[in-house]
């Protein structure tokens, strides 16, 4: 795996997208299982410190995934 190749992965993992199943579900990132230890390591890592960057740049002092967690339970909550 080129340099570039494991930096496109890494990036990857630590977006907070995440693809949903045809059920709504979240699947996780396929890049994760592309990546050796070391990678999920340094995946985990980022996402720590892009979260940490997130909230702080957030008025509500929520992270992406935050966000999306509650706009998913807002959803369900206004569906039920």
């Amino acid at each position: 795996m080129t340099p570039a190749e494991r930096e496109a992965l890494v990036e990857a993992v630590v977006s907070a997208h995440r693809p949903a199943d045809p059920r709504g579900g979240l699947l996780p990132s396929a890049a994760f299982h592309d990546l050796d230890e070391a990678g999920r390591q340094e995946a985990f890592d980022a996402t720590i410190a892009q979260r940490h960057l997130e909230a702080a740049l957030d008025p509500e002092g929520l992270s992406s995934t935050a966000h999306a967690i509650l706009a998913r339970i807002a959803a369900a909550s206004r569906g039920a």
